[in-house]
């Protein structure tokens, strides 16, 4: 008697059940696991979860937000600016050239400044790519996101 459609066998199915597996863990190792990036930073509330958690209070009602370019190469300010960066991990060697979205708050609880702080996040997609906390005083100062205790 011949067969009129293809059979599986138990083992084939398993072997598609592995396979169908194997090929999610690869796409969510490729695209990166949303549910491990902690908070979206695409959404005002994820940057501001984000800001909370590195110890931070700010006014988001004071929030700005423009799209900047990376330039390729560096000028000499932003390689100073990338030292900053490298001490807390971020590097903007990988960004030369490319675009990314700046978003900047009002801090509200920077101790001992009398003068306008601001933190800076430059976002590109999920990823933060760089950060810095400011004073908008004339000869204010520059640091990594990381509030010192």
């Amino acid at each position: 008697m011949a067969k009129t459609g293809r059979q599986f066998s138990k083992k084939s199915w398993l072997r598609l059940l592995l396979l169908a597996a194997a090929v999610a863990l690869a796409v969510c190792f490729i695209r990166g696991c949303e549910s491990d990036k902690g908070p979206d930073l695409r959404k005002a509330e994820g940057r501001e979860a984000y800001i909370r958690s590195l110890g931070w209070e700010i006014d988001p009602a004071s929030e700005t937000h423009k799209s900047v370019r990376i330039p390729d190469p560096l000028t000499e300010v932003l390689e100073h600016y990338n030292e900053i960066q490298q001490k807390q991990g971020l590097d903007l060697t990988a960004h030369l050239g490319e675009s990314c979205e700046q978003y900047c708050y009002t801090v509200t609880n920077y101790p001992d400044e009398e003068e306008t702080v601001q933190i800076s996040l430059y976002i590109q997609g999920r990823e933060l790519i760089a950060g810095d906390v400011h004073s908008t005083a004339l000869r204010g100062f520059m640091q990594g996101l990381q509030k010192e205790s």
